[in-house]
């Protein structure tokens, strides 16, 4: 086979080609024509990377700018679908999507309801269905079915394992004011939660029970961890870590 017509040939000029009709036609500098024509490789990696790679991704930052535009002129856009999707198909998945968008936008007391019609059947002791109606229950307010829930999920789920639902657990029990075993629970989960939350949460339950200079301890640990760890887990935990830089300064 020819050097001409081998695949390689072929499909670098192809790629020239079409590199060359994208410059024409969107009005790029003409010196990327000759660039591409007389370049070949080294020419069209140049232009993917100088002229291409940004409009890639000042396309996704206006996608998701458009996006975020959408959300804050019509918050309950999602909801609609999530609740169309949820009375046309009557699955688990989408029953589950649109009960939790409900407890986003702060209407957790319909979502307990989405979740009672969920937990049916097979999915009756479903744990995370269970775990998703703990954190409607909570957010509406009900700290002690949230606490009831968790527990028969663990009975029914002895296997299951979530970190958010052990915080959760922690933050109902500290709800119903139980703060002994909140306390336990929530000197576990500093030990071992990835984020800066539950430490946070554990030295805040210990200062309100007057335990200042444990808290002090506390917080003087989860900041120096803080600054030993990598830059997104600094990026990520800002507003916990934040909070905890404001209270050990009080204390």
């Amino acid at each position: 086979m020819g050097a001409f017509t081998s695949p390689y040939f072929l499909g670098s000029l192809l790629v020239q080609i079409l590199l060359v009709v994208h410059c024409v036609r969107t009005g790029r500098n003409q010196i990327w024509i000759w660039i591409l024509i007389f370049s070949s490789v080294v020419g069209a990696i140049a232009y993917i990377i100088v002229e291409l790679v940004p409009d890639l991704f000042r396309s996704r930052a206006a996608g998701q700018a458009a996006r975020n535009l959408r959300k804050a002129i019509d918050p309950q856009q999602q909801l609609r679908r999530y609740q169309a999707e949820a009375e046309r198909s009557r699955d688990v998945a989408s029953s589950q999507r649109y009960a939790d968008e409900l407890v986003r936008l702060g209407r957790a007391s319909e979502a307990v309801a989405v979740y009672r019609q969920a937990l049916r059947g097979l999915y009756e002791h479903d744990p995370n269905l269970m775990l998703g109606m703990a954190r409607a229950q909570f957010a509406a307010g009900q700290p002690a079915e949230a606490r009831a829930t968790l527990d028969a999920l663990i009975e029914h789920n002895p296997q299951f394992k979530s970190p958010d639902g052990h915080l959760l657990y922690a933050r109902s029990l500290e709800g119903e004011g139980n703060t002994e075993r909140a306390l336990a629970e929530y000197k576990v989960l500093a030990g071992y939660y990835a984020g800066a939350e539950a430490a946070l949460r554990y030295a805040q339950l210990l200062v309100k029970g007057g335990q200042r200079a444990e808290a002090r301890d506390v917080l003087t640990g989860l900041l120096d961890h803080a600054r030993l760890a990598p830059r997104h887990y600094q990026r990520a935990q800002a507003e916990w870590l934040e909070q905890a830089r404001r209270d050990l300064a009080t204390l």
